[in-house]
C-alpha cells in the first residue's frame, strides 16, 4: 500500500509540473517564428552580407574600364664634398654642399584596349551578383523550411503528448476498475498490480515524449537565434496541402530552383572565363599622361638651380608573341571547365528531379496513410470503449484491455506520423521550387 501511494504521489507531481509548464508558455504562431528567423538567423545575415559585397563589386572601375590617376611626390636631399678640376687647370673645392631635388605631379594610366577582357570581367561581376542573389534566396528558403518543419514537428509531438495523456487517463480508469473488483473479490491482486504497471509505463512514455518535445523546442529556439530556454506553446493543427501535382513541381523547379539556376550561372561564368583567357591573344594598349613639377638645386654644377613643369604623354602597346604554349594550354583548360559546368548542370538537374520524385512519393503515401489512419483511429477508439466496458463487467482479461489500448495509441501515432510525413514532404517540395509562402 505504501508503494502504491508513493507511486501515485510521484505520478501526480510529474503531471502537475508538466501541466503547469504548458499553461504558462505563451503562444508562438508559425508566422511569428518565421519573422523572428528572418530577422535573427545567422546564416541569413551572412548571406545578406555576401550579397552586399557582390553588389558593391559590380563597378566599371573594378572591371578595369576606367583610368587610374595617381598623385606623385618625391624629395631627394644630400650633402656632398666635391673637388672639380677644370679644363684650364684650376681646382674648385666645394665642402659639404647641399643638393636638393623635388618632383611632384599627377599621372594618368588608362588601358583603352585589353582584348575585351574588361567587358568580360564586368559581365562576370554581374553574374556573380546574380549568384549572390540566388544564394541568399536559397538560404532564406532553407531557413524558413527548417522553421516550418520544426514547428510542425512540435505540433505532431504535442498531439502525441495528448494521446499519451489519454492513455494515462484510460490506464487510471483501468486501475480504478481493478481496485473496485479486487475489493469485492472479483479480481486478483495480480490484476491490480498489472494495472498499476500499465499506468507507470504510460507515465514513463509521457515523460520521454515531453523530453523529446523539449529538445525540439531548443532546436527551434536555436534556429530563431534566441535564448534556448525560451518556453512557448504551438498551434494544434496541421493542414496539409493535398493539391500538389508532380508535373507542376518539376516545371517550377526548372525555372525557380536556386541550385539549378546557380548551376546555369556557373556555366555562364565558365564561358566568360574562356573569353578572359582569349583576351591575352590581343594587344594590350594603354595611354599615359601627366603633369609634373620639378625643382633641383646643385651648387657643384654648372647650373645652380633648375625648375621644370609641363605635360607628358605617351602610348604603350604589348602583345603576347610566344609564352611557351601556355596560352593554348589555358584555353584548352577553360574549354574543359565549360564542359565540366555543363555536366554539373545536368547532374544537378537530375538530382533535383530525383529528389522531387522521391518526396512526391512520400507526400502521396502520407496522404493515403492519413486517410487510412484517421479511419483506424475511429475504429480503435470504439474498440477501446467497448473493451473498457467489458473489462468493467469482467468479461475480458487485463491483457485484452491493454491490447485494445495499445491499438488505439498505435492508430493515433500512425495518423500523426503520416500527417507530419505529408507536411514535411510538402514543405520540402515548396522549398525546392522556392514557393514557400506564410500567410
Amino acid at each position: 500500500m505504501i508503494i502504491k501511494k508513493t507511486a501515485f504521489l510521484v505520478f501526480c507531481c510529474i503531471l502537475l509540473r508538466m501541466y503547469t509548464s504548458a499553461q504558462e508558455a505563451p503562444m508562438l504562431t508559425l508566422k511569428e517564428a518565421v519573422e523572428i528567423a528572418l530577422k535573427n538567423n545567422y546564416n541569413i545575415k551572412l548571406s545578406q552580407n555576401n550579397k552586399t559585397i557582390a553588389v558593391n563589386n559590380v563597378t566599371l572601375g573594378n572591371a578595369g574600364v576606367l583610368p587610374k590617376v595617381n598623385g606623385n611626390f618625391a624629395s631627394t636631399n644630400s650633402r656632398l664634398t666635391t673637388k672639380q678640376t677644370r679644363t684650364d687647370g684650376t681646382v674648385n673645392n666645394i665642402h659639404n654642399a647641399p643638393n636638393t631635388g623635388i618632383n611632384y605631379g599627377v599621372a594618368l594610366n588608362w588601358t583603352i584596349f585589353d582584348g575585351f577582357n574588361m567587358f568580360a570581367t564586368y559581365d562576370q561581376l554581374k553574374q556573380l551578383d546574380q549568384l549572390g542573389t540566388l544564394r541568399l534566396q536559397d538560404t532564406i528558403q532553407r531557413t524558413v523550411a527548417s522553421v516550418i518543419t520544426t514547428y510542425y514537428d512540435l505540433i505532431s509531438q504535442n498531439e502525441q503528448i495528448k494521446a499519451l495523456k489519454g492513455a494515462i487517463d484510460i490506464s487510471r480508469t483501468q486501475l480504478r476498475y481493478a481496485n473496485d473488483k479486487f475489493h469485492v473479490g472479483r479480481a486478483s491482486r495480480l490484476d491490480v498490480l498489472n494495472a498499476q504497471v500499465n499506468l507507470n509505463t504510460d507515465t514513463a512514455n509521457l515523460v520521454n515524449q515531453y523530453q523529446v518535445f523539449k529538445t525540439t523546442k531548443i532546436q527551434l529556439n536555436q534556429i530563431l537565434i534566441r535564448d534556448l530556454q525560451t518556453d512557448f506553446s504551438v498551434a494544434d493543427t496541421i493542414v496539409v496541402d493535398d493539391k500538389l501535382l508532380l508535373g507542376n513541381i518539376l516545371s517550377s523547379a526548372q525555372s525557380q530552383n536556386p541550385t539549378i539556376l546557380s548551376a546555369q550561372l556557373n556555366r555562364r561564368l565558365a564561358e566568360i572565363n574562356l573569353k578572359q583567357v582569349k583576351s591575352t591573344r590581343y594587344p594590350q594598349v594603354a595611354v599615359t599622361t601627366g603633369y609634373t613639377f620639378s625643382d633641383n638645386k646643385t651648387p657643384a654644377g654648372f647650373t645652380l638651380q633648375q625648375n621644370q613643369h609641363g605635360l607628358n604623354y605617351g602610348l604603350t602597346a604589348t602583345i603576347n608573341i610566344f609564352d611557351g604554349f601556355n596560352q593554348t594550354r589555358r584555353e584548352r583548360n577553360a574549354k574543359i571547365q565549360i564542359d565540366n559546368a555543363n555536366i554539373s548542370a545536368k547532374q544537378v538537374q537530375l538530382n533535383i528531379e530525383a529528389q522531387v520524385n522521391s518526396l512526391y512519393a512520400s507526400y502521396l503515401s502520407g496522404l493515403d496513410l492519413m486517410a487510412l489512419g484517421q479511419a483506424n483511429v475511429v475504429i480503435a477508439k470504439k474498440n477501446l470503449d467497448i473493451s473498457l466496458e467489458k473489462y468493467k463487467l469482467g468479461n475480458i482479461t487485463p491483457l485484452e484491455i491493454r491490447e485494445a489500448q495499445r491499438n488505439y495509441l498505435a492508430a493515433q501515432s500512425t495518423f500523426f506520423a503520416a500527417q507530419y510525413q505529408s507536411k514535411q514532404a510538402e514543405i520540402t517540395l515548396k522549398q525546392i521550387t522556392s514557393s514557400i509562402n506564410i500567410q
